[in-house]
């Protein structure tokens, strides 16, 4: 009788293991956390699911304004990533300790569009038709924080006509919400980048090279970072000849 107990016992604790087994979360993917430019929205959205493809890790992306995401690092955000639509926002967090220098680089070198919606009657050739009489708000991305802001103004200027078009400006917080201003009308015409400008359903003009700095966008991995053997991989995917491929198929050079 005693054997027939244990052995009843035995077998009820491996019913109860079983159970216990089956009933433990089921192990998830590991996550990437991107801090990333507005202006590489589409093309990272594409990036992402190539490199989830290849690598079965999940990709979060954090878009915003070059600037704010920076501040955001600063003070402490947990990504492992950053690629910023200027590098002199990685050099910045690079004077400061907070990336891993021997991941820094140029990733990518942007262009600005004037963009109008199709249905415009604004006739835009050239970047001096925004002082046309007709041409009432202008939208581009707040110059103080977002590097495609910054090369807005440098053109204005560069062209001479900053201080006739200045009252008409109306400021994005980045460079997504500046084009959503001009896709929803509530601008007539907004400057941003090529790469959204490609993907908007709308008319657009390249702004020549020569008016504005050069957009040299940057990368570093995170030196907080939890994740540095794939936050690493993601920056060398980017850099190498995918990542390359995407990036120009959304106009970066």
């Amino acid at each position: 009788m005693r054997k027939f107990s244990s052995f009843v016992f035995v077998c009820l604790l491996v019913i109860a293991c079983s159970s216990c087994k089956h009933q433990q979360p089921a192990a998830t993917s590991p996550e990437l956390h991107v801090a990333a430019a507005a202006d590489l929205i589409p093309a990272f959205e594409e990036m992402g699911k190539a490199f989830e493809a290849a690598n079965h890790v999940k990709v979060v992306f954090s878009f915003g304004s070059t600037g704010m995401l920076t501040q955001q690092i600063e003070n402490g955000a947990p990504m492992d990533v950053f690629a910023a639509a200027s590098v002199d926002f990685i050099d910045r967090l690079q004077q400061k300790g907070l990336i891993l220098d021997d991941t820094k680089a140029i990733y990518a070198h942007g262009r600005i569009t004037i963009w109008t919606t199709k249905d415009s009657k604004l006739k835009i050739e050239k970047i001096n038709d925004l002082t046309n009489p007709d041409v009432k708000r202008i939208a581009i991305a707040n110059p103080d924080h977002a590097p495609y802001g910054m090369a807005a103004r440098d053109a204005l200027q560069k062209a001479g006509i900053w201080d006739a078009v200045q009252p008409k400006i109306v400021l994005g917080e980045n460079i997504r919400q500046t084009l959503q201003f001009a896709e929803t009308g509530n601008v007539d015409v907004a400057i941003v980048a090529l790469s959204l400008s490609k993907e908007g359903n709308g008319k657009w003009i390249l702004i020549p090279q020569e008016l504005h700095k050069p957009i040299n966008q940057g990368l570093a991995v995170i030196k907080s970072t939890q994740n540095e053997k794939t936050a690493r991989e993601f920056a060398s995917f980017i850099t190498g000849t995918q990542g390359q491929a995407i990036l120009a198929k959304y106009g970066f050079e």
